[in-house]
């Protein structure tokens, strides 16, 4: 049977910059992968030129795409794995969207697999590790390729290549511990979050290493829910000093 990831990407190039590399191994390993767009942007003017780079990614990368209206159209989804920006993820719209998608899982009573990348911010506790070399970095800077307008704004392009180059660093140790030795020799690496759902409560996953073909795994008894219903660190600035600036749409 066919395994199912769907990515949830609060805008259009969110699935190119969080995680695209975990995305393209999932389809190498014969994964269905469905990217959700969830908004294309503030900008309404922006909207069409945003959809058609969003669909030129898909066709790109052979991955699926839905824009949907809300996100509880996702409810009645069943995949194997979400993936998704963290409800920390310092972005207002990355929160809210990624915060909607919690609540439809835990309304639906369902256990649940859910992976997490960190954009706007990092991840506080990453627990998969997930290396890869050149060659799939490169299939993921082809596929954000497909933002032009986006990367006129900003070059997202060295912040892809940027990011998983200090992942590939930090990343052994941050996973599996200080002290760690490197997890690997591959040049680049992705850092996510796992969490799961049993239709009561989320534990977080085990610190492992992951690549294209490997088993989903149980998760540990560590209770994480209290993380994922906490404020954020931009909702407790905002809290106390106010607004604080809006990030840009195309994070």
């Amino acid at each position: 049977m066919t395994r199912t990831a769907v990515h949830l990407s609060p805008h259009p190039d969110d699935e190119t910059l969080g995680a695209p590399a975990t995305l393209l191994q999932l389809l190498d390993a014969d994964w269905q992968v469905v990217n959700v767009v969830a908004t294309l942007g503030r900008e309404p003017t922006q909207h069409a030129r945003r959809r058609a780079e969003v669909e030129h990614a898909a066709a790109i990368a052979g991955w699926e795409l839905r824009v949907i209206a809300s996100v509880g159209d996702l409810a009645t989804l069943r995949p194997d794995v979400w993936i998704s920006p963290s409800p920390h993820d310092g972005h207002p719209t990355h929160e809210r969207v990624t915060r909607e998608l919690r609540d439809v899982i835990e309304r639906s009573g369902a256990p649940t697999r859910w992976w997490m990348w960190g954009g706007w911010a990092d991840l506080p506790m990453p627990t998969m590790y997930v290396p890869f070399g050149e060659s799939l970095l490169e299939r993921a800077l082809h596929v954000l390729d497909a933002y032009a307008g986006e990367l006129a704004r900003n070059d997202y392009r060295r912040l892809l290549r940027a990011r998983a180059t200090a992942n590939a660093v930090l990343g052994s140790e941050r996973v599996f511990g200080f002290g760690a030795a490197a997890a690997s020799p591959a040049p680049y690496a992705e850092l996510l979050t796992e969490v799961v759902f049993d239709g009561s409560t989320w534990a977080l996953g085990p610190p492992r290493i992951w690549s294209a073909g490997a088993e989903l795994v149980d998760p540990t008894a560590e209770d994480i829910g209290w993380w994922l219903h906490a404020p954020s660190v931009r909702e407790a600035r905002v809290r106390a000093s106010g607004p604080v600036g809006t990030p840009p749409e195309g994070g």
